[in-house]
Parts: C-alpha cells; sequence; structure tokens
C-alpha cells in the first residue's frame, strides 16, 4: 500500500515563508535595478541637472546605514522623485557599471546611485568624492558600488554631467578604516574618490583613486563612452 503525503497547515506556512526568505534578496535587487536605471543620466537633461545642482541637499554620512530589503521597498512608496537630486552619471564599462550621481548624501539615495560626500565639490576640480552602498548576497554584486571589489588599477571612469565627460584613470584600491575622511579632501590634485564598504557591518571601506586624464564636450565624446552611460542593469533573480 502507497503511504499519502499529508501536508499540515504548520508544513505549508513553513514552505510560504521559505519561499518568502528565498526571494528576500531578489526583490530588493529588482527594485534597486529599477530605480537606478530610472535616473540615470541618460534620462535625465540638462535642465533637470541645473535645477538639481542649484537645489538644497543632505548632507549627513553618519546616519547612512547599510542597505536592507525592507528599507529599499518601504522607500519606493515613501520616497518622492522629486527629492533625488540627480546631478551626474558615473561609468566604469570594465565593470558594467552606470549609475546615477545624486547631490547629497543621505541613506535612502544611496540605495539608487551614487552620492557627492562634499557639499561644494565640482566636477573635473579637486578631490570629486562619491559614495554609495556595496550589496551583498544573491547577484548583489552587480549593483551600486559593489563592483568595485573587481576593479583594478588602470581602468577608465568617465563621469558626466551632459555638459562635459570628464575621464579618470584609477591608481590605487585600498581597504581602510571609517575614520578615514582625509582621503576625501582636497589636495593639489585633480582626482576621483570612491568610497564603499567591504563588509556587511561596515567595519573597513574600500577607497579607490583615480586621476584626471582629460575633459571634453559630451556631445563630441567617443562613441563607445556615450555607450557607457547608456547601460542598463538587468540582474537575474536567482
Amino acid at each position: 500500500m502507497k503511504k499519502q503525503w499529508i501536508i499540515t497547515p504548520a508544513a505549508i506556512i513553513l514552505i510560504i515563508v521559505g519561499l518568502i526568505l528565498m526571494a528576500n534578496k531578489p526583490i530588493r535587487n529588482k527594485v534597486i535595478e529599477s530605480r537606478t536605471n530610472q535616473h540615470q543620466i541618460e534620462n535625465v537633461t540638462k535642465e533637470q541637472i541645473k535645477e538639481n545642482t542649484e537645489a538644497p541637499a543632505t548632507f549627513n554620512a553618519d546616519e547612512i546605514k547599510p542597505v536592507s530589503t525592507d528599507d529599499v521597498i518601504a522607500n519606493t512608496f515613501t520616497k518622492n522623485e522629486s527629492s533625488f537630486l540627480t546631478v551626474a552619471g558615473i561609468a566604469i564599462p570594465e565593470l558594467n557599471m552606470n549609475l546615477p550621481i545624486y547631490k547629497g548624501l543621505d541613506s535612502t539615495s544611496l540605495m539608487y546611485g551614487a552620492g557627492t560626500m562634499k557639499e561644494n565639490q565640482t566636477l573635473g576640480h579637486g578631490n570629486y568624492a562619491l559614495a554609495s552602498h556595496h550589496v551583498f548576497g544573491s547577484n548583489g554584486g552587480n549593483l551600486l558600488f559593489s563592483p568595485l571589489t573587481r576593479a583594478k588599477v588602470g581602468m577608465y571612469v568617465y563621469v558626466t554631467d551632459k555638459t562635459n565627460v570628464y575621464t579618470y584613470r584609477i591608481t590605487s584600491i585600498d581597504n581602510v578604516t571609517p575614520d578615514r575622511s582625509d582621503l576625501i579632501e582636497d589636495t593639489d590634485k585633480t582626482e576621483l574618490t570612491l568610497v564603499t564598504c567591504t563588509d556587511a557591518e561596515a567595519k573597513y571601506r574600500i577607497i579607490v583613486k583615480a586621476e584626471y586624464v582629460s575633459q571634453e564636450s559630451y556631445e563630441n565624446s567617443d562613441n563607445n563612452v556615450k555607450q557607457a552611460f547608456k547601460y542598463q542593469y538587468s540582474i537575474p533573480w536567482w
């Protein structure tokens, strides 16, 4: 006589909970992917960039916390689109990175792009410093600044405000403690500094330094560079 398998209500609940937990990070990734693509520089006009550049913004690194699924989903419904102040875009073709750059530094904006770390920093001048989240687990390594773990010295980084394209070349990649604020301060160099966490507990930071190479108009820039700013994310579910 064949055995009959009986699924109890408790077993059904456990199965449902297990499925929800399995889908947790993939859902987070898809929400990040969608909003990142939406705010990329390709989808922002020069007029919007000018308005965003002149708008007031928050610079509060102390309030930034690691990205979580609950926060990502909650902010999808509560964050007003007009509060995302896209002022530029950053692309690293060799890492398949193409992110919006927001004016300011707040926990919500960093869920979908990079934030400017100093209030008066200007592209092509001084130390242009940017921060974003490192996304852990379930294909998250392709989102936000997570790809910086694969960065190599010599890679080119492009930053644009749709008026000009600024080219930088990576010169160093280091892991440091969070107190190294001196690394984002201006020196006598024209450079780019990219900052993200190395671990989920945010005990250390990855610091990518890139030296200024050149500046040219957005319209006259190389077609491969323009294509880098058109790259859109498509993260697998599993």
